[in-house]
């Protein structure tokens, strides 16, 4: 099979050699560079570059010498931090300087987090005591176990030329083709972001779906891999390596899944990585098993702070094909397996942690309905769209990226337009601890009500569909903001411009809960006044089946009819009382301009700014007859300065 040339792009590769004074460090390095044994060599050599062509990789290296004096200590934790790969020596008639690896060289390594491949070399093989013969192996496995970032072990003569070149071929190879990402030395089996990256391969190509790749892929295959055909011969030499191994490998149609996957095993096993991960790079992996940032297409997610990212008609009828594929029972409910099975050929199952783990509401049976399914992705898609659009390719979207994402209208000009557009609105939900907050949430997401109290300690997002008259389909997302978050948010300019709405929550029955929901609604209208990013606001008066405050009506009219928003829609979540508040949220969301709140600044800057225009088309026409009539007497600098003020009345006007 073809190599590939200079894998991941590298412009090169740094190897530092390291270890107790006098184990041979030095004439190792002499020795691979010149392929001649130095009679006299420095005690510390200047950095010692190999040609590209000097490994088939063709990546060029630079081996940099250390010392292991304490006054150089500090030189050499710079050196060590700064290497792709690390030389680790001991000399093999010193047994002291090999226990030094494990209780000195190896600790400090870790202390200092140098987290790169290192390559144990015991120097000085022609010096070795022939009656201290032990396997290499023998010595160095307890070593291995304990310290995993050991990469290879080898035993070498600088003396004698023995095994000098595989030296620094073993540490260029650990950079370029890292045994780590791929395998679990401890367990002899492919890691699973491995398995998921070739799963992916696999599918993508087995062109007729029929789960085995024909002689014919097969063929395909190692042509975009290696740039060369296989043979037939070597086709059936193939699968009999594999159906002599493991029966399930092949079948009647060709080589499985498991098949394919055995076979990176085997190459792996054989000290052949150089072969799984030209496959991996072929197909767009980095070393990470995750694709490369060139083939997500993050310039097409630019905004404003004020628009969101959407789904396309496009990419949301590709998911339900997807869903309809993996709800194998097609009962609508894709259990937890099954969505895992959905991002089998993903790095990580992208919904197995927060903000999206519990997010969307779940079938009788723990699962996800179509809805909640596209809830999850229309959620996903809002908060991080780079991550949406990598997890549509990882899971096999076939068209152009960027064609799967829309970038909405920004919402100031929802507003002056007095109209949104949107499919996915953001709802931000404020109030006092205890006010109900979550348990609308809950209810949101169809969960059964309760009467224990949970704190909620960080921001919780739920997003659902909502069906409006005419069968017409939104997706809301709420996200809940606790009290003592709301100063953090707001210490944020832009933190309003993504929220579509706001809702006040308070416990109706609690006139101090009250108080506080109207304080908050007065600072997040006050902050949206300020940075320009004013949303619409609903207050939600929740527990509506306990006895209201003895003021509550008087407040709640005077709040509503000041600001002039809305009245506080009642609700009951013990009573399964919503009173239609999520498609009223989404109205509101709908129809921004009806909803803004006014505070008391918000008022008295705009009666400001009416009387700033008022004086202006006064003082604009004053200037313009009084001009007509005197500008002959008027130096070129005196207009200068007339016309400066002009502006400044102007701009405290914008």
């Amino acid at each position: 099979m073809a190599k590939s040339s200079n894998p991941e792009g590298k412009p090169g590769v740094r190897i530092v050699v390291a270890g107790d004074r006098g184990t041979g460090k030095s004439s190792l390095i002499v020795t691979a560079a010149a392929e001649t044994f130095p009679t006299n060599v420095l005690r510390l050599l200047p950095p010692t570059r190999l040609p590209e062509d000097f490994y088939p990789d063709r990546v060029p290296i630079t081996i940099i010498d250390t010392s292991a004096n304490p006054e150089d200590r500090g030189k050499l934790a710079e050196e060590l931090k700064r290497a792709d790969a690390l030389v680790l020596t001991y000399a093999c008639d010193q047994p002291e300087t090999l226990n030094r690896l494990s209780t000195y060289w190896l600790p400090e390594l870790r202390q200092l987090e140098v987290k790169v491949p290192v390559i144990v070399v015991g120097c000085k093989l022609d010096l070795r005591d022939d009656q201290q013969q032990v396997s290499l192996e023998q010595v160095m496995s307890p070593i291995m176990q304990q310290f995993r970032e050991i990469e290879t072990c080898i035993e070498c003569s600088a003396y004698k030329h023995i095994q000098i070149p595989e030296v620094f071929y073993y540490a260029q190879k650990a950079v370029l083709h890292p045994t780590g990402p791929l395998f679990d030395q401890e367990s002899q089996t492919l890691k699973p972001r491995c398995v998921r990256a070739l799963k992916r391969i696999f599918i993508l190509c087995d062109h007729d779906r029929d789960g085995a790749l024909s002689d014919a892929e097969l063929n395909d295959f190692q042509v975009k891999c290696f740039n060369a055909p296989l043979q037939p011969s070597e086709i059936v030499g193939v699968k009999r390596v594999v159906q002599d191994k493991m029966v399930e490998g092949v079948n009647e149609r060709g080589l499985t899944l498991t098949g394919f996957l055995f076979l990176h095993a085997l190459f792996i096993e054989k000290g052949r990585l150089e072969t799984t991960w030209t496959v991996l790079r072929k197909f767009g992996y980095n070393n990470d098993i995750k694709l490369s940032d060139d083939l997500i297409p993050h310039s097409s997610v630019k905004r404003a702070p004020d628009q969101s990212v959407e789904l396309t008609n496009e990419a949301i009828e590709y998911l339900r094909g997807i869903y309809e594929l993996f709800d194998g029972d097609l009962d609508n409910n894709l259990r937890p397996v099954e969505v895992e099975d959905v991002f089998s050929t993903a790095p990580d199952s992208p919904w197995n942690d927060v903000p999206y783990k519990d997010a969307a509401e779940k079938t009788a049976l723990g699962g996800l309905s179509l809805d909640a399914f596209l809830s999850e992705w229309a959620l996903m898609t809002l908060l991080d769209p780079a991550r949406s659009l990598e997890n549509l390719i990882y899971i096999g979207y076939p068209g152009d990226p960027s064609s799967a994402i829309r970038v909405t209208k920004r919402r100031r000009l929802d507003r002056k337009k007095q109209q949104s557009e949107r499919n996915v609105f953001q709802c931000f939900v404020f109030g006092p601890a205890n006010a109900g907050k979550s348990v609308l949430i809950n209810s949101f997401l169809g969960r059964p009500y309760s009467d224990t109290y949970s704190p909620t300690i960080d921001d919780r997002y739920a997003v659902n569909v909502v069906e409006l008259p005419g069968g017409i389909k939104k997706t809301l997302v709420l996200r809940e903001i606790p009290e003592d978050g709301v100063a953090k948010l707001l210490s944020s300019k832009d933190s309003l411009a993504v929220c579509d709405i706001a809702v006040f929550v308070h416990d109706s029955s609690d006139e101090s809960s009250w108080k506080r929901a109207t304080e908050l609604l007065v600072d997040v209208a006050g902050h949206g006044e300020d940075t320009g990013y004013e949303v619409p606001c609903l207050i939600v008066a929740a527990k509506d089946d306990l006895d209201s405050f003895p003021t509550a009506i008087q407040d709640s009219t005077r709040v509503s009819q000041d600001m002039g928003i809305e009245a506080p829609i009642p609700i009951s979540s013990k009573l399964s009382d919503f009173n239609n508040i999520f498609r009223r949220i989404v109205n509101a969301a709908e129809h921004p301009h009806l909803s803004i709140p006014e505070t008391e600044a918000g008022r008295s800057r705009k009666q400001y700014h009416r009387l700033i225009n008022r004086s202006l088309m006064f003082v604009s026409g004053t200037l313009i007859v009084w001009h007509t009539t005197t500008v002959s007497f008027l130096m070129h600098s005196e207009l200068r300065v007339l016309e400066t003020w002009f502006a400044m009345v102007r701009f405290s006007y914008d």
